[in-house]
């Protein structure tokens, strides 16, 4: 087991990130691929898909090509957009196709400020998910890229029936693993006392929503957290590699000096939200 990792960044309207990540490769799996970045201000976690260890090289180029970011000027959209083609084109590389062809989901949360607004900036491409907790609202922010996400959709199976789907592993789009790379994108506000999650379907195949939301609230630090999610993640199976990554928007320390801390404004363009892409209420929970 790897983790917990744990890092902070401070953010306009008082607002401190405070993050920390996990990862296990479960109890059948004989490697992880997945691969996670937790360093503001960006936050990741890629599930790799593939035969031999193509899956864990695609991950890996993931999280290398969007850690680059961390170490430069504070980051645009663009430039997000700009880090999946590169990756894109190195995972294009590896294997050259047939049962050697290497592909990765991509689930990031990164924290940018726009027009001195704090905003959660949310990737998504794969059924690697991102979760958001904020005062009465929990809700699943990306949409499954992948079949039975699909069929729900349509009306064709309810999520109970989802869970034991033969193609439930299937995803539609992928970093990578065919021609649909392209991902959906939401920009939200950050506001004191959010929590984030981002996960592998190693923990979303494992542990139901409201369980979820119940560890999310709890006053425990991000890193117990963390711990705590990966370990019922195991406790249920583990039958997949499993990634967790938790990111709280907590009040700043009175008088904390954020100058050159990255949190100046950051250009770039609010992204259009399409209404199939609009972050769903769980089933069951305040939001719904």
């Amino acid at each position: 087991m790897i983790g917990p990792s744990s890092s902070a960044r401070e953010l306009p309207g008082a607002i401190r990130v405070v993050s920390a990540a996990s990862t296990h490769v479960g109890h059948v799996r004989a490697t992880n691929e997945d691969s996670f970045l937790d360093a503001a201000p960006i936050y990741l976690v890629a599930d790799g898909m593939g035969g031999h260890n193509a899956g864990e090289v695609a991950s890996a180029i993931a999280v290398e090509e969007f850690e680059k970011l961390t170490l430069g000027p504070p980051v645009t959209i663009e430039q997000l957009g700009d880090a999946l083609r590169s990756a894109a084109r190195r995972i294009g590389e590896v294997g050259g196709g047939g049962m050697l062809s290497a592909g990765t989901t991509v689930a990031l949360v990164a924290t940018m400020v726009i027009d001195d607004i704090a905003y959660w900036v949310v990737l998504n491409l794969g059924d690697s998910r991102v979760y958001r907790l904020s005062d009465e609202i929990f809700e699943q922010v990306s949409v499954d890229h992948s079949v039975v996400q699909e069929l729900m959709d349509r009306g064709e199976i309810t999520p109970q029936e989802a869970l034991r789907h033969p193609h439930r592993h299937m995803v539609t789009r992928a970093l990578g693993g065919g021609p649909d790379s392209e991902p959906d994108y939401w920009l939200i506000p950050a506001e004191i006392g959010d929590r984030i999650l981002i996960c592998s379907d190693g923990l979303s195949g494992e542990v139901d929503d409201a369980t979820i939301e119940r560890l999310l609230r709890s006053p425990a630090s991000v890193e117990i957290v963390c711990d705590d999610l990966v370990e019922l993640a195991l406790a249920a199976g583990g039958h997949d590699n499993v990634t967790v990554v938790v990111l709280e928007a907590a009040a700043s320390t009175p008088g904390t000096d954020r100058a050159g801390d990255g949190a100046a404004e950051q250009p770039g363009e609010l992204v259009e939200i399409d209404e199939d892409t609009l972050p769903r209420p769980i089933p069951g929970s305040a939001a719904s």
